[in-house]
């Protein structure tokens, strides 16, 4: 057994770490099973095996009788780079400063139990980089570049009547790579794949916040869409497409989009369309209610409360929609500036429609299939990175533990190193 615990962070990387009689997350299956010994050696997972006496030499043992041992959680949906939720203020700091604030964003997030994020537009390769040199304490990253958007769509964050948009922000992709007609966008894609994207984010109709927009609208031509998705199929990669209404969803995932971010107003039809096509939806409930809750102190305007109120009352039915229709749910966040504190209550806004080894999976098997990392992160089995958190009780029961994982993370890790340790 090992001595002691370690408060907070904790970088000791033994050569072989072993977990006995722990109760682990069959992420793929969505059921606990009892009596696993999980060894952990060069990052990854080297041996799983139950109901066994295996003799594991040379290696630190913990004991995990009445805990259970999950797959590192995967944050489908999250823009680390926005430290703040003024994006015209935020276009105004220089790429150095919101850099250095974005630190302990990743590591909030990592503490929260998110060993994963695909981040939807801000991060780039250089900080995708400083984590995987532990420059900076934080979940992998799968970074989209700049979103690309129509003139005057969602990722467009001129104001009315202004022509250019002044940012000293250059180079980090928190607003949009504006591109019309097909040769613009797949020159559009083609750069964001030529700077390291490991997907193609497209704005594919209105949002909440944006000025010049309804919600309901759609957003780029079919042969526009296709050829987004072209480039990315062409680069082994996918697209990802902020979309609520059923007309702009099912246009995008007609045209070879894999993944609906938000989707709010989905109806049966459109996730039939989801279905049919392949598609994954990524529900980010969090943002809407977070949102709701400051929407004095976020100064919105009337359209934009107006916009909220509609995506926020039926956020949950499209999950239950989705779910009904057989598409694969995963699960996001999308949240920004302080906001990201809460992060962790998605799980709770989603029980009305799902179980807790549904979220459970949304946020593992689920995510790591829709990231194309099937085998490699979002599961316990052999040659999957050693993602791994402990917590007690049983959390396909109740995922108290995740709602509040400052108490209920009893150990954190990442890649086969602990950033948390209280065993």
């Amino acid at each position: 057994m090992s001595k002691g615990g370690n408060q907070g962070l904790s970088l000791i990387s033994d050569r072989r770490i072993a977990f006995r009689n722990a109760s682990l997350f069959d992420s793929r299956k969505g059921v606990m099973r009892r009596d696993a010994t999980v060894v952990v050696e060069g990052g990854r997972i080297a041996q799983v095996v139950f109901r066994q006496k295996t003799k594991i030499a040379d290696a630190r043992v913990y004991d995990l009788k009445g805990k259970a041992l999950l797959p590192g959680l995967i944050d489908c949906h999250v823009h680390v780079t926005a430290v703040d939720y003024d994006v015209l203020r935020l276009s105004m700091q220089p790429p150095s400063l919101i850099t250095a604030l974005a630190k302990d964003v990743l590591e909030g997030m990592l503490l929260r139990g998110f060993t994963t994020v695909r981040d939807a537009a801000g991060a780039d390769f250089g900080l995708a980089e400083a984590i995987e040199r532990r420059v900076f304490k934080g979940p992998r990253l799968f970074i989209s570049g700049w979103p690309l958007t129509q003139t005057g769509g969602h990722g467009d964050a001129r104001p009315k009547g202004a022509r250019s948009m002044i940012c000293t922000c250059a180079g980090l992709g928190l607003f949009g790579a504006v591109a019309d007609g097909v040769a613009e966008v797949r020159r559009a894609a083609r750069e964001q794949l030529r700077n390291g994207a490991n997907q193609i984010k497209v704005m594919a109709g209105g949002g909440v916040i944006s000025p010049t927009d309804p919600i309901e609208g759609t957003q780029y031509s079919i042969d526009e869409l296709r050829a987004i998705c072209e480039e990315a199929e062409a680069a082994n990669t996918y697209v990802m497409a902020h979309a609520y209404s059923p007309r702009s969803i099912e246009r995008a995932v007609r045209a070879g989009v894999r993944s609906i971010e938000h989707g709010n107003l989905l109806d049966e039809k459109s996730a039939r369309t989801m279905k049919e096509c392949g598609a994954y939806l990524v529900p980010t409930l969090a943002t809407y209610t977070v949102m709701n809750d400051e929407a004095v102190g976020l100064n919105l305007p009337a359209s934009g409360l107006e916009k909220l109120a509609k995506v926020r009352r039926q956020g949950i039915d499209a999950i239950r929609i989705a779910k009904a229709a057989g598409v694969p749910i995963a699960f996001g966040t999308d949240l920004l500036g302080h906001m990201h504190a809460r992060q962790s209550a998605e799980f709770g806004l989603r029980l009305p429609a799902m179980t807790p080894a549904e979220i459970l999976q949304s946020a593992t098997s689920v995510a790591a299939r829709l990231l194309g990392q099937e085998g490699k992160l979002g599961v316990i089995a052999p040659g999957a990175a050693a993602d791994l958190l402990v917590v007690a009780g049983d959390p396909t029961q109740s995922l108290a533990p995740l709602q509040t994982p400052e108490k209920g993370l009893l150990a954190l890790m990442k890649a086969g190193r602990f950033y948390k340790n209280l065993l």
